[in-house]
């Protein structure tokens, strides 16, 4: 069993590297794998650096953290209803793939969802202290700090000038503008709140080190080219402060941002808003989305199948393919729902919305013992709030965004359930 007794809440809370080291060596062998899958699938050094591309690296650390977690006796299982609602999607997307119209697609395509629900279930029995939790949540932050540190220095450095292709990054999941702009969507909230929290516990340059973290994925969003990030950033703001915006400080804030952002949004990107809805790329979505809800009702309960939309499409709506071939319908719900009818688009909601409860019931605990649990549910409903706008316009159903949120969230909740019952 891990011996880490002699590390407090705030000895990690200052984010001293000797503290967090220490601590990260004191812990077992399933927590330090499932640490190394998070790094090693966000920050992607095996694609960055040819040279360790020897091994499926990551593949190989949840491997490590399955065989971990059968000896950890300090892994526990974790009772949620999102297990449940978790259980039950996989098994529709499964039903789904076996009366698909081309079954042999779907079967092809199953791990990009089984291999969620593995991570999921690994994540919240594995982290499933406070200090765990900490450092598990700080590989995340520093993750993608790293991502968008590097890509809001290229943007500088590219003049903040607009490029078809946006801001690209590391192979992978966020390789894409589109995806690479959620994923900052999705952090910068909890960045910030997890900054805010620990400013009593850091120096100045830690605290200002932490305030860069939002205000970089600020800059990415906004140099990524994607409309749909970017309506998502604008979307989390006006929700974050709808209730202070007649403040005056709050007003000349946000006018401030609101032209300083204008500013720097190259002149091709506000030429991409003016178009909205009337160029090309605009209008083939509308017609994705337009079929793809009488695929759902011509197959409302598994839908055409599991990654059957794009092949459905081209054989039944040739002649609403405007480019060379049909792509997937660019928007979560409709790819859900044509996936897998409207029995797994319910059951996908469902996962949304108990995501939702979950944390805005956490964010209202007064409880200064759960506090740090509080303030980081109100980031990650600002996140999921940003995910659910950007996802209306790519197709990222089945991309680590709702799932490791799902897990950490999970994660939070139950923490600060055994936090309470130990005080009372």
């Amino acid at each position: 069993m891990p011996k880490h007794k002699q590390f407090t809440d705030e000895d990690l809370f200052s984010l001293k590297l000797k503290n967090l080291w220490g601590y990260f060596k004191s812990e077992s062998f399933a927590f330090w794998m499932i640490c190394a899958y998070l790094f090693l699938e966000y920050v992607r050094p095996q694609s960055i650096i040819p040279a360790l591309d020897i091994l499926p690296w990551s593949q190989l650390s949840v491997l490590g953290a399955i065989v971990g977690a059968v000896f950890d006796k300090t892994v526990k299982w974790v009772g949620s209803a999102a297990n449940k609602l978790l259980v039950l999607f996989l098994l529709t997307i499964i039903v789904s793939s076996i009366s698909a119209y081309w079954p042999s697609i779907s079967y092809k395509n199953l791990e990009h969802i089984y291999t969620w629900v593995i991570i999921y279930f690994l994540i919240i029995s594995i982290v499933n202290t406070r200090q765990r939790f900490f450092i598990f949540f700080l590989v995340f932050l520093v993750a993608s700090f790293k991502i968008s540190l590097s890509l809001a220095i290229t943007w500088a450095k590219r003049g903040f000038s607009f490029t078809g292709w946006g801001l690209m990054g590391p192979p992978g999941f966020f390789q894409n503008s589109g995806e690479l702009a959620i994923q900052m969507v999705v952090y910068w909230p909890v960045a910030l709140a997890m900054t805010l929290f620990l400013k009593p516990y850091l120096s100045k340059w830690m605290y200002r080190l932490g305030l860069a973290m939002p205000v970089t994925a600020w800059a990415v969003i906004l140099g990524s080219s994607s409309r749909g990030g970017q309506l998502a950033l604008a979307a989390q703001f006006a929700s974050k402060y709808a209730r202070k915006i007649f403040r005056p400080k709050i007003l000349i804030a946000i006018a401030a941002s609101a032209w300083l952002f204008w500013t720097v949004l190259p002149a091709e990107q506000k030429l991409r808003f003016s178009e909205m809805g009337e160029d090309k790329t605009s209008q083939q979505r509308l017609l994705y989305w337009q079929n793809g809800w009488d695929m759902m009702l011509d197959n409302p309960i598994f839908g055409v199948g599991y990654f059957n939309f794009i092949p459905y499409y081209e054989t039944y709506y040739r002649d609403d393919i405007l480019f060379t071939n049909a792509e997937l319908p660019h928007n979560i719900l409709v790819q859900v729902g044509t996936d897998a009818g409207f029995i797994g688009l319910g059951l996908y909601i469902s996962i949304i919305i108990y995501a939702f409860l979950s944390m805005r019931s956490l964010s209202n605990e007064k409880i200064s013992s759960v506090s740090l649990e509080s303030k980081l549910a109100s980031g990650f409903n600002f996140s999921l709030l940003g995910f659910l706008v950007a996802g209306q316009f790519v197709t990222v159903a089945y991309y680590p965004f709702l799932w490791i949120h799902l897990a950490m969230i999970v994660c939070l909740k139950s923490i600060a359930s055994k936090r309470k019952v130990n005080l009372s």
